[in-house]
């Protein structure tokens, strides 16, 4: 069994009008299952509304399945008396790092879950001081937060995660309220973290570069799992990425509009790299 397994996963709520009637219900996740394997980087794709934050809350059970079950490590998210033990085993990285961060210095903020577990004084502060140093910021450890910009707050509430020493990392849209170079930072570091350390990432997102070097590719929609693969596999898929409201790298998207036209090039090209040298054996064959 993988590090999270769901079977027959079903999540509903009820919709409600602004005087609390009931409107109907609402399938939010729709009979997903899903084997994700310890220590990859895995990323679920969809746009607003398709069912991925919810899914993702699942995995930390902060929400618990209508039907089906959800373990995690081989603990059902269902049994009360494993909650604990599933909060360690998989922490949570949320899209605004403001609301996770809640101490006035940075390394209190790292050493506070550790604390809270009941970790022994010299281990947290061990624990704070390699958190730190493998997100990038053991510099800052004497920093406030409120100091600090928004892609080192989100990587201090990665840093937080890490102290925990948890099997599995799942981050709900973490990049969403950063620029694009606080976006880099932290997706820098969840590769790092899961090549060196062996976390397994399980990274909810709508940006698609994010997700070309991932080792599963998952696309949402409606509740679904709609695709499958590797980040090459899907985006070989450009029409049916477009069905389901998203967008593909740009670098894909202009060699698969150039191939429409007649320009024989791969499929799934995801790097400027990989576009640069496919247009220079092109070049290379029509030079002979």
């Amino acid at each position: 069994m993988g590090i999270v397994k769901t079977k027959d996963l079903t999540f509903e709520y009820i919709r409600r009008d602004e005087e609390g009637n009931v409107e109907g219900i609402t399938t939010a996740v729709d009979h997903v299952n899903i084997d994700l394997q310890a220590g990859q980087f895995i990323a679920v794709l969809g746009h607003n509304g398709s069912g991925k934050s919810t899914l993702a809350k699942h995995f930390n059970a902060l929400v618990s399945p209508t039907e089906g079950t959800v373990w995690v490590d081989g603990m059902d998210t269902k049994e009360d008396d494993k909650i604990l033990d599933i909060r360690q085993t998989a922490g949570m990285v949320f899209q605004n790092p403001d609301n996770q961060i809640i101490c006035t210095l940075v390394e209190e903020e790292v050493g506070f879950g550790p604390e809270n577990i009941g970790v022994p004084t010299d281990e947290i502060w061990q624990r704070v001081a390699d958190s730190l140093q493998a997100v990038g910021m053991y510099s800052f450890r004497k920093a406030s937060p409120n100091k600090l910009s928004g892609g080192q707050k989100q990587r201090v509430a990665i840093a937080g995660i890490v102290a925990m020493k948890p099997k599995c990392i799942i981050l709900d849209e973490p990049t969403a309220m950063l620029d694009p170079s606080g976006r880099k930072e932290v997706i820098s570091v969840l590769h790092e973290l899961n090549e060196k350390e062996n976390v397994t990432i399980i990274l909810i997102t709508h940006y698609m570069e994010e997700v070309i070097d991932a080792d599963r590719v998952f696309v949402m929609d409606a509740g679904k799992i709609m695709m499958e693969g590797t980040p090459r596999q899907i985006f070989s898929n450009v029409e049916h990425l477009k069905e389901l409201r998203l967008d593909v790298p740009q670098v894909t998207e202009l060699a698969y509009e150039l191939k429409k036209a007649g320009v024989p090039l791969p499929d799934g090209i995801l790097t400027k790299e990989e576009f640069t040298l496919a247009l220079k054996r092109l070049v290379m064959q029509n030079g002979d």
